[in-house]
């Protein structure tokens, strides 16, 4: 840290000639860059135009006093990087300069090695605050409005629901089909809360091995297992005065439900291989595409912990059961995707139809999908029936096991045949038939162990062992 300090760039405020001659030579041959002005509107001018690092500041100056100064670059927000120098009649003024921002002061006359330390000092505060700057405005979503798109009655209600429900502060579970938006939801329901300005952490528990979805949540201490090699922070402290997003929350194993119910009842928790229990105060977000209610009943989830999550409830209809919204999305991603591609494309009234037909088994994932690709391989600027993919235009022949037209079927045989008819065209390889699907291959694995097929299919059980004994 002391190296990269050493380049810091300083500006010495101060209208003693000699004083000023001398401190800035001394820092120049210490390495500094240093720049010296004897008034305080030449010192703002400088800060205004010359990127600083540490500003030696006089409180003493012939045209105004450096408290004025000092609030002036606070305005600028350039107060954190100020130390302030004070003779010793004005201990009280340099106390004042600190509770404004300034990082410290010092009494002249004073050595230049303090004056160096105090330089290396600040310049040290600025780096970490700049680095958390940049953090938070990692984790901290937009304001999502524009891009949360519809008219439809449902839609307006979903709208009205997080409005109500964002400020509550409580665990909330937003459910929904695989591609409806429930990311979305849970972004804006941060984006109005009262932590819009801390942490938006997602995670999804459905990507990771058991083991490896442990460490990432909770973090884990040096020597925890093969290959901690140092600590590591878990998104829950990541998350701290934050949200914490848990997409996918069904899938998650009854050793972490056990442990997510712990964090969510006590908000403390221990890293993995630790000891000493960790505070955290975390807003929980999670969603699913299960009926978790079902898998209750089967043992396959946590009854309390369905209830601490489900404090409130967002239920996002499928789009499908939203048609009005479609020409609003298809014209919201057409005029994205034509600024991304330096393309005018529209989509023309019987295209339209089609889209309005289709019943977007993949929601408004796959409508983007569809939206990108006509756009991005039609060449006309018209996109007509024939630019649409022929799944959605429906001229496909009828694979095995499709619907009739008039079938009617509960929801989960739909699924066993959607997913037996992907895995299928696939050529039976699992790793893209999940990635078709957009699930985990660990997610597929579990499907078709429950569909039964095959039945004892040693080459998936060895997988899913192998998996098991894997360590993160």
């Amino acid at each position: 840290m002391i190296d990269a300090a050493k380049s810091s760039r300083v500006l010495l405020v101060d209208d003693d000639d000699t004083f000023r001659r001398v401190m800035s030579g001394e820092l120049a041959r210490r390495g500094y860059a240093v720049a010296s002005v004897s008034t305080g509107q030449a010192a703002l001018a400088h800060a205004a135009s010359v990127e600083t690092d540490v500003i030696l500041l006089d409180l003493r100056l012939p045209d105004m006093d450096g408290i004025e100064v000092l609030k002036r670059l606070r305005e600028r927000e350039k107060a954190g990087g100020v130390v302030v120098l004070t003779g010793h009649g004005t201990i009280d003024t340099a106390i004042q300069a600190v509770r404004l921002g300034a990082y410290d002061y010092l009494e002249k006359p004073c050595p230049v090695e303090k004056v160096e330390i105090a330089i290396q000092k600040a310049h040290e505060h600025e780096t970490l605050v700049e680095r958390q700057k940049v953090l938070e405005d990692g984790y901290s979503p937009p304001d999502l409005q524009l891009e949360f798109v519809g008219c439809s009655s449902a839609f307006e209600k979903i709208r009205h629901t997080i409005a109500k429900i964002a400020a509550a502060d409580e665990a909330t579970l937003v459910l929904g089909e695989t591609g409806v938006g429930k990311e979305m939801v849970a972004t804006l329901l941060h984006a109005q809360s009262p932590r819009k300005e801390r942490p938006f952490v997602v995670m999804d528990c459905a990507g990771l091995h058991e083991n490896l979805l442990q460490s990432e949540l909770f973090g884990h201490e040096k020597g925890a297992f093969t290959g901690a090699v140092r600590q590591k922070h878990g998104l829950f402290e990541v998350a701290n005065t934050g949200t914490l997003f848990l997409d996918e929350v069904g899938d998650t194993s009854p050793e972490i439900q056990a442990k997510l119910l712990r964090v969510l009842e006590t908000g403390r928790f221990r890293r993995l291989g630790g000891t000493r229990e960790i505070a955290v105060n975390v807003r929980v977000i999670s969603a699913t595409n299960r009926d978790l209610k079902e898998a209750i009943s089967r043992g396959n989830f946590r009854e309390d912990l369905f209830f601490r999550l489900a404090t409130f409830t967002v239920e996002i209809p499928p789009l499908r059961e939203r048609p009005e919204d479609i020409p609003l999305l298809v014209e919201h991603f057409t005029r994205q995707f034509n600024l991304r591609f330096s393309r005018a494309k529209s989509f023309s009234p019987k295209a339209m139809a089609i889209l309005l037909r289709y019943r977007w088994p993949g929601n408004i994932r796959e409508l983007i999908h569809v939206v990108e690709q006509a756009v991005v391989l039609t060449e006309a600027k018209v996109i007509e029936p024939e630019n649409l993919p022929a799944s959605v235009r429906g001229d496909t022949s009828e694979p095995e096991g499709a619907i009739a037209r008039d079938e009617l079927l509960p929801l989960r045989e739909l699924e066993r045949r959607h997913v037996l008819s992907v895995l299928k065209k696939a050529g039976g390889n699992r790793a893209r038939a999940a990635r078709i699907l957009e699930i985990s291959a660990r997610n597929l694995y579990r499907l078709l162990k429950g569909y039964g097929w095959p039945a004892g299919n040693s080459s998936l059980e060895a997988e899913e062992a192998d998996k098991s004994s894997t360590s993160p």
